[in-house]
């Protein structure tokens, strides 16, 4: 392109933007110039508009990722990619990188203006959330579509700590690293720790949220490796008890960075016995702790005739020493040896890690004092 065609097509540019056209008149514009097919998606890849004519695949992910035909480019609102412009086909090939440039520099001032706006219209509502703003569900999920988003039956609070400033990097990939076909993940700048809110409908979406948000660390580094994060994963719950999945978050976070230091995500559900250390606990919550440790312990014992609580309770009676506990049970050493990997395997939890061992013998100490036989 000619110079003067460049300055004719930026003031081409400003004009529809001004006169409030948006995205879609300017993807409009460029298909009009360019004379072939524009896309125009988020920045994971979800159609936002598109305009001109010949063949326009259903993503440009193809594009950028596999190097299959079409022209594409990055939008960006600050430092931060907030979407994806492509123009496949047309008369004008030589010309497609500078156009692709022009245009998606002005989208991007327009996404970044609506996005402020829908996040902060979407921030607000999870505040209330949390806040206990609404009297019940139903109010709760009657803002919620007031405001564009479709509440899940059940979320998983995720507590992020992240470098200051570094919010718009992190979002878009917190967005992709718990996509949902159903319902939006739920962001939320709360001082340095960014909140997400991720759906959590049936047991499923639980455990795959928590992988996810546990590997969160290694896939935002290998996409932004000056960023580290550290977060805490909390429990599943309807919409209108956030706030109790948001604080357990946060403790999974403040026990993580103590016992494992930064640049890990824990679940308060791994963290056994840290969780009644760190936050305190009545007698009925510590009844409660020991019961659900050793429940699937008792269930086995029960279902097999076995007698691996038996082992588990010896076992640390005799200070751990498998020979002491071989004679006591009449058994050979390598048997309890096999009892004790059972019970590892059938209660998810090693012996051989301090964190997991002090779980278990907690449990055995606390129902030996609170047995209410």
């Amino acid at each position: 392109m000619r110079p003067e065609e460049i300055v004719a097509y930026t003031e081409a540019l400003a004009r529809i933007a001004a006169s409030g056209g948006g995205p879609k008149a300017l993807a409009a514009h460029l298909a009009q110039t360019a004379g072939g097919g524009v896309l125009l998606e988020d920045a994971n890849w979800r159609h936002l508009t598109s305009a001109g004519s010949g063949s326009i695949p259903a993503s440009a992910r193809g594009v950028v990722e596999a190097g299959a035909p079409g022209h594409a480019h990055c939008v960006t609102a600050g430092n931060a990619g907030v979407g994806w412009l492509s123009l496949f086909g047309g008369d004008r090939a030589g010309d497609a990188d500078i156009l692709l440039r022009l245009t998606a520099a002005a989208i991007g001032v327009e996404l970044a203006r609506d996005g402020a706006t829908l996040r902060g219209c979407a921030g607000e509502f999870w505040e209330l959330l949390l806040t206990h703003g609404f009297h019940d569900a139903t109010a709760a999920r009657d803002e919620a579509a007031a405001r564009g988003i479709t509440l899940a039956s059940q979320y998983l609070a995720v507590a992020l700590e992240i470098e200051e400033g570094a919010a718009s990097e992190v979002r878009p990939l917190i967005g992709d690293a718990f996509r949902s076909s159903e319902t939006e993940v739920g962001l939320l700048e709360r001082g340095p720790m960014l909140c997400a809110f991720v759906p959590a409908p049936r047991a499923v979406d639980a455990s795959n949220a928590k992988t996810a948000a546990t590997l969160l660390p290694k896939s935002i580094g290998r996409r932004r490796p000056h960023l580290r994060i550290s977060g805490g994963v909390g429990t599943v719950e309807p919409p209108i008890a956030l706030d109790r999945s948001l604080r357990a978050a946060e403790a999974a976070l403040a026990i993580g960075r103590r016992i494992y230091g930064g640049g890990r995500i824990v679940g308060y559900d791994d963290l056994g016995a840290y969780r009644l250390l760190y936050e305190g606990a009545d007698v009925e919550r510590l009844r409660a702790f020991a019961g659900g440790v050793l429940a699937p312990l008792r269930a086995y014992d029960e279902q097999h005739q076995t007698d691996l609580e038996r082992t588990l309770r010896l076992y640390f009676k005799v200070g751990q020493n498998v020979k002491t506990a071989a004679s006591e049970l009449n058994v050979h050493r390598h048997t309890v040896f096999y009892r004790l990997r059972q019970i590892g395997e059938i209660c998810a939890r090693s012996l051989d890690t301090p964190q997991d061992q002090l779980t278990l013998r907690m449990a055995v100490a606390i129902d030996e004092l609170h047995d209410a036989n």
